[in-house]
């Protein structure tokens, strides 16, 4: 059974990864400073810590995985728009820019995974929401499909 102290703390955990928002690389300083300060005293704390930052560093990669995929693929789109681009007397005309010849395999792929980083950056706040809930109620929460870098 937690204590009140206990289930506070563990909520705290993943709320503070809330703070990326506000102080660039919060999002693993704060939990690490309250989990590493508070993780001797109680497994369910060091539960909570263990998860918060693993689910974070998940979605770091995952992110950085999608941004690889993304970029050059939008790049190489905006390039084929700029080549489209003629100037004439200080005029700039867009000639047939969506088109089926554009509009290819890797733009709909790039655009796919700039949906995608949306929605798991969206999902991931619920998702911290929901597990700090968890954790003030004592329950202990697992993210899903998150990668254990720390054991």
């Amino acid at each position: 059974m937690e204590t009140s102290n206990e289930k506070s703390i563990g909520s705290l955990i993943h709320l503070s990864t809330l703070s990326q928002y506000i102080v660039p690389f919060g999002n693993y300083l704060f939990p690490l400073l309250i989990w590493s300060s508070s993780k001797d005293k109680s497994t369910f704390i060091d539960n909570n810590g263990k998860q918060a930052l693993n689910f974070q560093l998940s979605i770091l990669l995952y992110s950085l995985i999608a941004l690889i995929i993304a970029i050059p693929t939008c790049l190489f789109w905006f390039i084929n728009i700029v080549e489209k681009l003629e100037i004439n007397d200080n005029e700039v005309t867009i000639r047939e820019i969506f088109t089926n010849e554009n509009i290819n395999g890797l733009v709909i792929l790039g655009i796919v995974t700039v949906v995608l980083l949306a929605f798991l950056k969206i999902s991931e706040f619920f998702l911290i929401i929901y597990a700090s809930v968890k954790s003030a109620n004592g329950e202990l929460y697992n993210y899903p499909l998150t990668i254990n870098f720390i054991k």
